[in-house]
């Protein structure tokens, strides 16, 4: 069985490929460095991620939170993979300031082309190869005169000519949507002498859907699927895989279709701390020629029957204990905006440890000394061991829940001019930001342990000093906030940073970091 979802934590809008007997899934990583990660299975059961893709020529500086890559679509064809994605600079309401741009390989493991930039002004796009061998880029038209928040005007269409490097010719709009509305995500699949256009639409939260047209010709016009949408979960709030939309489809070398989607499993109903992740669905083609989710109705099922190939599981890289003795940094780990380097983040200076000098501060959008990985359980343990000697308090070092520069909750070591080095949390909920007034005195020149245990919704944490026993910091701490309801797209992180806004890069010296998830049922 195929257990969703299949990639856990901030795995949001899954673009699927076969090649041979390979299976690749890109998805979105907005503000989150390096870009794109490809997962990789021979069976679609089991996942392992194996490499990123936006590691060089991006740099995502200033751009906001929830920016940067959208939407990701990686398609091969004639030996070559092609990624397309977005660059967004700005997402408020009435404009989009978002860039598109192509990047190729001949190997999923690069390396990858300089960008080629293909147009600007909207996002979600895609490449589709027909049989022909022309090449059509789709991406969504985004309309600021349309009243009200929901400006998608739907889906348009380019040719893009490989010698030019450049789209040309007509722009066409193919698909005006449905009225679900917030058309988006389009990718289109040539099957029984028909042109299928999948898009997302509803929107991003509750009312997620996948919807699926049709054409006998590329450019239209396309006819809407009767039994539309073709997969949701917006009529039944109970559903274990909420917000299910962003489909697109893969046939198995077994003749086996399956279409991979976004989805969420928020917290008790109302959270979504881990993201949107990554789910797999099998569906069918019908004899009237509609694509429907085998097992009937359009409800996204959390077990599915796998294809009949071969399992293929892959050795654990998730990396759960890290004690810095590698010369790079595991994949697991994640930046904001731009690429860690020897100037803030180095394995080499303190042999056996991480050492991270102090950047901006936490609210920052240009120059965070921050790293973290995705919070991937709804009850996990994370803990680290620090060295930090801070002169004043505006230096800062510690173990930090983050999702993005509004919603964060971060136990932190600091300088205070009357209880000398000490510890502290500092938190920001909904923009909102307060310093808890605990100032717990820690002893100059000694490492400290620190630690955070998540449930659900909520978080306690733990410090250790002198080889004594764990201290509880007795301080019920809500994360319900770290959660994409109302904040973004990305999920909450756990990891480290530290901060020095006098501008001297003062360091903090982290010996390891443990993160330890439990899986349900699990005390």
């Amino acid at each position: 069985m195929i257990k969703n979802p299949v990639l856990t934590g901030f795995n949001p809008d899954p673009c699927i490929i076969r090649v041979g007997e390979d299976y690749y899934i890109v998805t979105s990583t907005f503000e989150w460095y390096p870009g794109v990660p490809v997962y990789h299975s021979r069976d679609l059961q089991n996942w392992q991620h194996l490499t990123n893709i936006l590691t060089e020529n991006t740099n995502f500086t200033g751009n906001p939170d929830s920016g940067s890559i959208w939407a990701p679509a990686l398609s091969h064809h004639d030996g070559v993979f092609y990624l397309v994605y977005t660059d967004v600079k700005r997402s408020k309401y009435p404009f989009k300031d978002a860039h598109n741009y192509l990047v190729t390989a001949t190997d999923i493991m690069g390396p990858w082309s300089e960008p080629i930039f293909l147009n600007s002004g909207s996002f979600d796009p895609s490449l589709f190869h027909d049989e022909d061998g022309r090449k059509w880029f789709l991406n969504v038209e985004w309309d600021y005169r349309i009243d009200g928040r929901n400006k998608s005007a739907g889906i348009v269409m380019q040719e893009y000519s490989p010698d030019d490097q450049k789209l040309i010719g007509q722009i066409y709009k193919i698909f005006n949507g449905t009225d679900l509305r917030k058309t988006e995500a389009p990718h289109i699949y040539k099957q029984n002498g028909y042109y299928y256009l999948l898009t997302a639409e509803g929107g991003t939260g509750t009312t997620h859907a996948v919807t699926v047209a049709r054409s006998k010709e590329l450019t239209g016009p396309y006819e809407v699927d009767p039994l539309n949408p073709m997969l949701t979960s917006a009529h039944d709030e109970n559903l274990p895989l909420q917000k299910a939309g962003h489909g697109s489809l893969v046939c198995t070398q077994t003749g086996e279709w399956f279409m991979a989607h976004l989805c969420s499993r928020p917290v008790k109903g109302k959270y979504s701390i881990l993201g949107r992740e990554t789910a797999i669905q099998r569906v069918e083609w019908t004899k009237d020629g509609w694509l429907r989710l085998e097992n009937g109705g359009n409800e996204a099922q959390v077990e599915v029957i796998a294809p009949n190939l071969p399992q293929h599981p892959f050795p654990s890289n998730q990396n759960e204990y890290d004690d810095f003795q590698n010369e790079f940094l595991h994949i697991t780990w994640n930046t904001l905006r731009k690429a860690p380097d020897e100037s803030w983040c180095s394995l080499t200076e303190r042999k056996g440890c991480l050492r991270l000098k102090g950047g901006e501060s936490i609210h920052s959008l240009n120059d965070q000394h921050l790293i973290a990985r995705r919070q991937q359980h709804f009850s996990c343990e994370v803990e680290t061991e620090v060295e930090f000697e801070p002169e004043t308090f505006l230096q800062m070092a510690g173990l930090v829940l983050y999702y993005n520069t509004d919603n964060y909750v971060y136990l932190y070591l600091s300088q205070d001019e009357e209880k000398g080095k000490c510890l502290n949390i500092m938190r920001c909920v909904w923009g909102e930001f307060e310093h808890l007034d605990l100032w717990i005195s820690i002893k100059k020149e000694n490492s400290i342990k620190l630690k955070a245990e998540l449930n659900e919704d909520e978080a306690t944490f733990f410090y250790k000093a002198d080889g004594t026993s764990w201290n509880k910091i007795d301080v019920p701490i809500s994360i319900s906030h770290l959660s994409d309801e109302g904040n973004g797209f990305t999920g909450n992180f756990v990891g480290l940073c530290v901060q020095d806004l006098l501008g001297t890069n003062k360091h903090a010296d982290f010996h390891y970091f443990r993160y330890q998830g439990k899986q349900e049922g699990e005390g």
